[in-house]
């Protein structure tokens, strides 16, 4: 493998100059718990994983399918538990609780399906 590194002179000292192949990716809630998951629980494939420039993909596409599996279980679970519009035009108050509750249940769910895994 021939690879050729480029270096930017910085005051006395060179340094490499190393661009990411896809420097506009965006993380989310999800994947930075996910990276920081890596970082502490997994360090060796944290490592590897940024040498070879896949963590950001990685952590992005466990953020699109965290945020796909909420938009399933959560309204899952405020059918389960029958939070309902009528509800909500009752008991606001109520109707929001219900409502964290199961979002907190479906973000748990989440965490340990695709986060801490």
């Amino acid at each position: 493998m021939n690879m050729e590194l480029n270096f930017i002179k910085c005051g006395d000292y060179y340094i490499p100059d190393i661009k990411l192949k896809n420097p506009n990716i965006r993380l989310g809630k999800w994947g930075r718990m996910r990276k920081e998951y890596l970082r502490l629980a997994n360090p060796v494939l944290f490592s590897d994983m940024v040498l070879n420039e896949t963590l950001y993909e990685h952590c992005a596409e466990i953020e699109e399918t965290a945020k796909k599996r909420m938009e399933i279980i959560v309204p899952q679970l405020a059918k389960a538990y029958g939070v309902t519009e009528q509800l909500k035009a009752e008991n606001q108050i109520e109707w929001v609780r219900q409502m964290n509750a199961c979002v907190a249940q479906a973000e748990e769910a989440i965490k340990g399906e695709l986060i801490y895994c």
